[in-house]
């Protein structure tokens, strides 16, 4: 998940990652990771905030909406910087490992779902720790070695647990943050067909694995593990 040319592949345009978007769901109170993010992110009153990694910018326009502060997005792939702009949000392209920011720039730093596509992650930190104010927080979305376990397990596949994952995530936080919490949330990713399920091993580069669906069972609703980490500097 974290090589460098896998990742530039998997993001050369958003198609991917609106495949496998579409089909989550929140969990049994309405409450989606984002939901989480964003009340970590409204709970220091933030200035500014920065989201590395911002993808199609969808988290970015919802922390503009609900946080009154100036947000900046980046990500590594022109086209999401271009779907993150359409979305009104103040975007470039830049990398997290050598973050185009003074120090001490930010009160929040966001990483959604992008830190186990980052090598070094030890890097990343650094430079988000760099920008981030004196009390600062990094508020970070991951998955973990559960992830989609049923879904995989169809195809005769294991999920393999990421870089950066709900399991090892707080070792990670504690190398660098003095306090950190992790906020676990139930979603559910929702197959309809065999097709949707086919596209999304495929948005993986998995194609070659869409053959063992079996035919019948559909829809399927499948358990996600997915988890919110809150660190801050104190």
């Amino acid at each position: 998940m974290n090589n460098t040319q896998y990742v530039k592949a998997q993001y050369q345009s958003t198609e991917n990652l609106e495949v496998r978007s579409a089909v989550w769901r929140p969990d049994v109170d309405g409450r989606e990771p984002q939901d989480v993010a964003v009340e970590a992110i409204r709970g220091v009153a933030p200035k500014e905030v920065l989201e590395v990694g911002a993808g199609r910018g969808s988290l970015a326009k919802r922390i503009v909406e609900n946080v009154s502060s100036k947000v900046v997005a980046i990500d590594s792939s022109s086209a999401m910087v271009d779907a993150s702009r359409a979305l009104g949000v103040e975007s470039l392209v830049a990398d997290v490992r050598e973050l185009p920011f003074p120090d001490n720039s930010f009160d929040v730093v966001v990483a959604a779902w992008m830190l186990y596509h980052v090598n070094p992650l030890e890097r990343a930190f650094s430079e988000i720790v760099r920008v981030l104010r004196p009390g600062g927080r990094l508020v970070a979305i991951t998955n973990g070695r559960e992830h989609l376990a049923e879904l995989w397990s169809l195809v005769g596949e294991r999920h393999l647990e990421p870089p950066f994952s709900r399991e090892n995530g707080t070792q990670w936080l504690e190398t660098v943050f003095t306090r950190v919490q992790r906020h676990d949330v139930a979603t559910h990713a929702v197959f309809q067909d065999r097709g949707v399920a086919g596209a999304y091993l495929a948005s993986v580069d998995r194609l070659d694995l869409v053959v063992r669906f079996p035919e019948d069972g559909w829809p399927r609703s499948v358990p996600g593990a997915t988890s919110v980490f809150v660190a801050d500097l104190v």
